[in-house]
């Protein structure tokens, strides 16, 4: 009995390869979704078996039907000659169901061959006239997919589309995210009667319907690169708004040691500038600046669209009543409290107790109570105080200048409240 996995192209028979198609015509057994089946049965033998199924559990276990004889409808599968075909779509690389079903078959001892196709990609870069080397994959088709995190890399963006995620929700995302300017390309129906490619906005997309059989592609959002934690504070946009300056910043991120993926509170954003390197820390992730002060948010606002920061959210309000619709918090850093900090803290460990709490202090008052209060939450904590002094000329001459020391409090929920030792921040 021989297994081949095949890629059946865009759609249209004539995106199907010479070898895909001898392949299918030789077979006595052609399992897939139906749609491919109703495509492929023109080349088909008058005997061959169709099995409609895409579940790769399910296609195992008719291969092994077929491989015992018992399979419905089919012939005896004792004979070497006996041939299964899988078909999937586009090409058996991208985004095929040939990942999940070939380590099913070396697990059972089944040999399998597998034959290209042509993808969506392909045709999408064809119908545009343009090289598609250099563009950046996603799929959404069937699973969750953050389309402002794709774009924020620097690439055009191809989108496989599908499921409860089409163009225009992903459009919709990137709209919501600020981004409503970039420019998009859809593909409906490629290969098939009814092929349609527009361009817009993302934002006039974001109000439109597509087809289900739709791609997506989209120029990259505008960014500020790749920059060293601690930029330099003549970076920002500023007002009167206090900011948190470099040297303090860099410690604090330090500290926080954020990753890619986390969600990520800023309560009492000021200007944004914390915010705006938790965002480029949380690249895949998504940041909420909170702040009280209407010209902070504006600063913020502001300095989100200088950094190219698109998962950055603002949020005009006080704490704690403007945490409490916010998604819950991987960590969260407290740069301003008005004088609710051990309520925010409270919030935050409603929201996720093992969620990490760093604040940044003046006073030494404001230090203790932080201390104090987190020991009672039974959080182990960190706490350093950061002394800068910078350097400013006198004449020929220079001189250091020294800033009010800051404290940073970290702390988290301790894994064996008994145990002891440090804080693990």
């Amino acid at each position: 009995m021989r297994v081949t996995l095949v890629g059946t192209g865009c759609g249209d028979p004539g995106t199907m390869t010479v070898e895909v198609k001898k392949t299918i015509e030789r077979a006595d057994m052609i399992i897939g979704a139906r749609r491919l089946l109703e495509a492929v049965e023109p080349y088909t033998k008058e005997d061959c078996v169709g099995v409609p199924e895409i579940r790769p559990d399910a296609i195992l276990e008719a291969i092994r039907n077929a491989e015992r004889g018992t399979s419905k409808g089919a012939d005896s599968a004792e004979s070497e000659d006996y041939h299964i075909c899988v078909a999937y779509s586009g090409d058996s690389g991208f985004y095929s169901g040939t990942r999940s079903l070939v380590p099913l078959l070396e697990d059972a001892g089944i040999e399998s061959v597998v034959v290209p196709g042509i993808s969506s990609v392909q045709v999408m870069a064809a119908r545009l006239q343009r090289p598609w080397q250099d563009w950046k994959l996603v799929s959404a088709h069937g699973t969750d997919c953050d389309a402002v995190a794709e774009v924020m890399d620097g690439k055009e963006v191809f989108f496989l589309t599908g499921g409860s995620l089409g163009p225009a929700e992903l459009c919709a995302q990137l709209a919501d995210a600020g981004l409503g300017g970039l420019k998009v390309c859809v593909g409906e129906r490629l290969s098939y009667e009814g092929e349609r490619i527009v361009s817009g906005t993302a934002a006039a997309f974001a109000e439109q319907q597509f087809d289900a059989l739709s791609v997506m592609l989209v120029e990259p959002a505008a960014g500020f690169g790749d920059l060293t934690p601690g930029i330099d504070d003549g970076e920002f946009i500023r007002g009167d708004i206090p900011m948190t300056k470099q040297t303090v910043r860099a410690a604090i991120l330090s500290k926080m040691n954020v990753a890619k993926t986390d969600t990520v509170w800023d309560v009492g954003a000021g200007t944004g500038s914390v915010s705006v390197e938790l965002a480029m820390k949380a690249s895949r992730g998504k940041v909420w600046a909170v702040e009280r002060e209407s010209e902070g948010c504006s600063l913020i606002y502001a300095n989100k669209k200088k950094f190219g920061n698109w998962n950055l959210n603002v949020v005009l309000g006080s704490a704690p009543e403007a945490l409490q619709e916010l998604p819950a918090p991987d960590r969260v850093f407290i740069g301003g409290s008005g004088g609710n900090l051990r309520e925010i803290i409270d919030t935050v460990l409603s929201k996720n107790e093992s969620a990490l709490i760093c604040v940044s202090a003046i006073v030494l008052e404001t230090m203790a109570d932080t201390v104090r209060y987190m020991a009672e939450k039974g959080m182990d904590t960190d706490i350093i105080q950061v002394c800068v002094n910078t350097s400013r000329k006198a004449g020929s001459r220079h001189m250091m200048m020294s800033a009010n020391p800051i404290y940073i409090i970290t702390g988290r929920k301790a894994e064996n409240p008994d145990a002891e030792g440090g804080a693990d921040a």
